[in-house]
Formats: structure tokens, C-alpha cells, sequence
């Protein structure tokens, strides 16, 4: 099997980068590397991911899954100081990388930690939970995310997702729906859809 950004030890030859990106009109510093996802430069999606995110009005910490090395949740944490971002991902090169960053930009609110979806996820009662899912992990794989996001939020708590239309964007409002019971298009840019489903007191999901 070829090996992805999703595997848990990359084993390609370490090749460590930095540079700058602004993201929610902060200026912040990523060091990245070699398997890790989008190595390069903040990509499209995580980038609307995060620029589109609106903070929910209730208490909690925020937890973003699949973190990488640190785009989304860094970014979140510096614009909301006032609040704690756990961030996990199953890479643990990333998990390393995403350590560095915060270290780097000074971002004290975040706890980061390896975690095969959000199976090493202990809290609960989420405020919100932001995925740029793993797509070529497979739909097993994304939606054990969405599944697990369900249960780990607080009531009236949001999953804010991003995915491309044609990487089955369609079928996850269809099982967020069915989940949730609602899924709202809250942007939708250069066929990137930026889902978000409440947790209503009420609702029956799935699980």
C-alpha cells in the first residue's frame, strides 16, 4: 500500500520548510515537511475552513480533526485567545509539526495530541468541531469523523465542514442530514462547500 499524509509514521525522507501565510488576517509562521498534507502552502479548502468559521454562542473548547500541521486550529486559537482549541491528527510527523507551530506563533490556547479520528478524544460538550476531512482515507474513515464529531459536541453545538463537490460533497450533507437532522451551505467557492450542522437539543442522529 502507497503511503499518505494520513498514515501514522511517515517514512519519506524528512525535508523541513518555512514560511508565511495570513489566515484570518494573522500573519502566522509554518514549519512544515515531507508527508504531511498540503506541505507547500495553507491549501484552498482549510484555508475557507477556517476564514468562514463563525465562533457558535456557547461555552466550550473547539476541536479540530486532522489538524496537520496546524493551519485551521492555530489560526482559529490566536482570533478566539479566550478559548481552548484541542487539535489531533493520526500523523504523527504532523502532530510534531503542529507542536512547533504553535511554539513558533507564541499560541498558548491549544492542546495538541495524536488521535485516530477522535478516538483518543476524552473531553466532551464541543462548542464547534472543524474538519478538512481525509478524503482519500476513504468514506469509512470521514464519516467515523462525522459520527464521532456528533457525539462529542454540546447541544446547539456546530460541525463545521469543508469538501469538494466532487469528492462527495453531496453525500456528506446527505449523512449530516440524517445525523444532525440539518446541514447548512455556509460558502461555497471554487467547488469547495463549507457545510455546518448544529447539534439541536432534540435531534435523533444515527448512532
Amino acid at each position: 500500500m502507497s503511503e499518505h499524509y494520513y498514515s501514522k509514521n511517515p517514512s519519506v525522507k524528512s525535508d523541513p520548510r518555512e514560511w508565511h501565510a495570513t489566515i484570518r488576517d494573522q500573519r502566522l509562521r509554518f514549519k512544515t515537511d515531507a508527508g504531511v498534507f498540503s506541505k507547500g502552502e495553507v491549501d484552498f479548502g482549510s484555508r475557507l475552513l477556517a476564514e468562514s468559521f463563525i465562533m457558535p454562542e456557547i461555552e466550550g473548547d473547539l476541536l479540530d480533526v486532522g489538524c496537520g500541521y496546524g493551519p485551521i486550529g492555530l489560526s482559529i486559537a490566536v482570533s478566539f485567545p479566550d478559548r481552548n482549541i484541542q487539535m489531533v491528527d493520526v500523523n504523527e510527523r504532523a502532530m510534531s509539526l503542529a507542536k512547533e507551530n504553535a511554539g513558533l506563533n507564541n499560541i498558548e490556547n491549544v492542546e495538541i495530541y495524536p488521535s485516530d479520528a477522535l478516538s483518543a478524544v476524552e473531553s466532551e460538550g464541543f462548542a464547534a468541531i472543524l474538519t478538512n476531512p481525509p478524503i482519500r482515507a476513504g468514506k469509512e474513515t470521514v464519516f467515523k469523523i462525522y459520527d464521532g464529531a456528533y457525539l462529542k459536541l454540546a447541544a446547539k453545538g456546530e460541525l463545521w465542514v469543508v469538501i469538494q463537490k466532487k469528492q462527495g460533497a453531496p453525500s456528506t450533507m446527505a449523512h449530516l442530514t440524517e445525523l444532525f437532522g440539518n446541514v447548512e451551505i455556509v460558502e461555497k467557492k471554487k467547488g469547495y462547500f463549507i457545510l455546518k450542522a448544529q447539534k439541536s437539543i432534540d435531534a435523533i442522529g444515527l448512532l
